[in-house]
């Protein structure tokens, strides 16, 4: 009975690992969509709206997807606390906290980095050419992360439970 018990247990376990990495490759399109949909958003703030960057995040933040929202309400705030901040640091400081949390992987993060390196420091006309370089660069790294995605979830999910039910075999 005990066998039994423990088996279950590697097997489960085992399962839930491959899960919790399957997890992974599928929030990653996801998030990317959600920022995709965010830096459209700041996009049309800064265009039409005409709005100072601070209020155009905090704009951002309260409309977008929560998976996202931390970035850009994180930036207004750092912003909005008048220490002299610039809004790439305050983007930097953002992505920092927000990158942990995330399915975000380097490259993504690097778009993010290299945008927040343009934001505040030009006209309007340029700004707009940075978000959209951004959001074609995300876009590219969207269909990546769609495509491996599909490829990977099944793999892992499968690849735990054999996993799991091969140790069992191992050690009985």
């Amino acid at each position: 009975m005990l066998k039994i018990l423990g088996a279950a247990t590697v097997i489960i376990s085992c399962t839930l690992i491959g899960l919790i990495v399957a997890n992974g490759y599928s929030r990653r399109p996801r998030e990317i969509r959600a920022l995709l949909n965010a830096l459209q958003m700041l996009e049309t703030e800064v265009s039409y709206g005409a709005t100072p960057l601070p209020e155009a995040l905090a704009l951002v933040a309260q409309r977008c997807d929560p998976r996202v929202a931390l970035l850009f309400n994180r930036a207004s705030e750092e912003l909005l606390t008048l220490r002299g901040i610039t809004a790439r640091e305050s983007w930097q400081a953002a992505l920092n906290e927000l990158y942990p949390k995330s399915a975000l992987n380097q490259s993504d993060r690097t778009i993010l980095l290299e945008l927040g390196n343009n934001l505040g420091v030009s006209d309007r006309e340029d700004q707009l050419k940075h978000l959209a370089l951004a959001r074609e660069q995300l876009k590219l790294e969207q269909a990546k992360a769609e495509e491996d995605s599909q490829r990977n979830t099944k793999i892992y999910n499968y690849l735990g439970f054999l996993g799991g039910l091969t140790l069992v075999l191992i050690f009985i």
